[in-house]
């Protein structure tokens, strides 16, 4: 007789750049959740050592590309984790939503692989201007953060979520509220 692993739910949580993704990522894995870190800074910074200084205004469809392929890759990697919870510092989606943003023709095959592989939350962090810090990777201004924010609640809207807004606070007040709306302690 097989026994067969249960899968971990995949929580995906989003947001335009500076809005405490990542930091929320580290903190829900410091209290041993599996997580899935955010990958653009890594494709960024192979680019700069490959000579192109952002990849992303440069070449955004090979750099789309790569992320899809790797975000692709985290996605399949949810049968390897055994917890409850697997989250996601982005998703599939960002992808044709930030090149949507950008104006950008891409193949359709990167938003079919979006409606192919389908997390089951996804939570929305704000912006919020006071967190808020411009770096080396993080070329844009608040004001675009705000609006990639505007293009993130509406494309995975269109690709068929109901992303839960997760208000600004503390980091122990969003583990809360997200651990509310999965209804268990996080």
């Amino acid at each position: 007789m097989t026994v067969s692993a249960k899968q971990p739910k995949r929580i995906v949580i989003i947001g335009g750049p500076g809005t405490g993704k990542s930091t929320l990522i580290h903190e829900l894995e410091n209290r041993g959740h599996d997580c899935m870190h955010e990958i653009s800074r890594d494709v960024t910074l192979q680019a700069q050592k490959d000579g192109i200084d952002q990849l992303f205004l440069t070449d955004p469809i090979l750099f789309s590309q790569k992320l899809l392929e790797g975000r692709l890759h985290q996605f399949n990697e949810a049968n390897k984790f055994f917890g409850n919870f697997l989250f996601y510092d982005r998703g599939l989606p960002d992808v044709p939503i930030y090149m949507d943003y950008l104006g950008t023709s891409y193949p359709d095959h990167f938003s079919k692989t979006c409606q192919d592989n389908t997390y089951d939350h996804v939570f929305l962090l704000p912006p919020w201007e006071a967190i808020y810090e411009q770096d080396n990777e993080r070329y844009e201004s608040f004001e675009i953060a705000t609006k990639l924010y505007s293009y993130l609640k509406e494309g995975y809207h269109a690709f068929g979520y109901s992303p839960i807004e997760v208000p600004i606070g503390t980091i122990e007040e969003r583990i809360q509220f997200i651990g509310l709306q999965l209804k268990t302690s996080i």
